[in-house]
């Protein structure tokens, strides 16, 4: 599932791709993956709106339109959005198509029909729900050793929930606890201030590192010309299962934490 990384990477490709552009009409194939508010047809509503501007909250690619109404689409686990400079097939999987008055076109594939593209009021709280952006000023060392304190939870679950801080998810997660040197299961509340701040240093580094190679392509994820990332390349421990630990050599393990693979050194991670 892309993570904000990946996410990040789409947005900032889709500003210089879609901003200005004016939609023609937008196709719907498969109606599950559109949502629209209470009797707004999203097709239609669509028609004849600009896209003013692009962005990102946590794991959701947001793009503004002229009328107010904003375009929020959640990837989830096999989602892409690619754009097609020149009228041709669409892109495998397309379920949602929007064709701009210049005759290019936004594609809405996802193999397994998880991803949703939601229309969204003016003033609609859509994302009131998620929690505060790993990268954003407000995230600092001492916030996030207050929202540690006391927290029973294994830390890489506590890292997973999206209402706590968002856009974080299991790639980042494993990636910063392995370089920040902490179990995955250690309780929340267990953790030191010193190890809680190589944590917060740890996270703000990796995320900003995978952006910078335009996010990892281990599965489905391509950017929205359709081309994959590079963090892949340089991952330490996510996927890892019985390689050797980069760093101390040791043959690195898989834990299944709140259903999701896990995978660390215990060499290395042992606070």
């Amino acid at each position: 599932m892309p993570e904000l990384p990946e996410v990040e990477t789409i947005a900032r490709g889709l500003r210089d791709l879609v901003i200005g552009r004016t939609v023609r009409r937008a196709r719907v194939g498969l109606r599950k993956m559109t949502v629209a508010p209470a009797g707004v047809n999203f097709s239609r509503a669509l028609a004849g709106e600009a896209i003013t501007g692009v962005g990102r909250r946590g794991k959701y690619i947001v793009m503004q339109l002229t009328s107010g109404r904003s375009l929020v689409t959640s990837l989830r686990m096999t989602g892409r959005l690619v754009f097609q400079r020149t009228a041709r097939s669409p892109h495998p999987y397309t379920h949602v198509r929007i064709d701009f008055e210049d005759d290019s076109r936004l594609c809405f594939a996802d193999s397994r029909q998880f991803g949703r593209m939601r229309l969204v009021e003016p003033g609609e709280p859509w994302a009131e729900a998620l929690g505060i952006e790993p990268l954003s000023e407000h995230f600092t060392p001492q916030r996030f050793i207050g929202m540690l304190s006391g927290r029973r939870v294994p830390v890489k679950v506590f890292l997973l929930d999206q209402r706590r801080i968002a856009g974080i998810g299991n790639i980042y997660a494993c990636e910063a606890l392995w370089e920040a040197g902490i179990r995955p299961t250690t309780q929340a509340k267990a953790l030191t201030k010193p190890a809680i701040r190589r944590l917060h240093t740890a996270l703000v580094d990796v995320l900003n590192r995978a952006i910078e190679m335009r996010g990892t392509s281990v599965d489905d994820y391509v950017d929205a010309d359709g081309l994959r990332g590079g963090f892949q390349n340089e991952l330490s421990v996510y996927g890892r299962h019985g390689k050797a630990c980069v760093r101390c050599g040791r043959p690195l393990v898989r834990t299944v934490l709140a259903q999701r693979g896990t995978w660390w050194c215990t060499r290395c991670q042992h606070k």
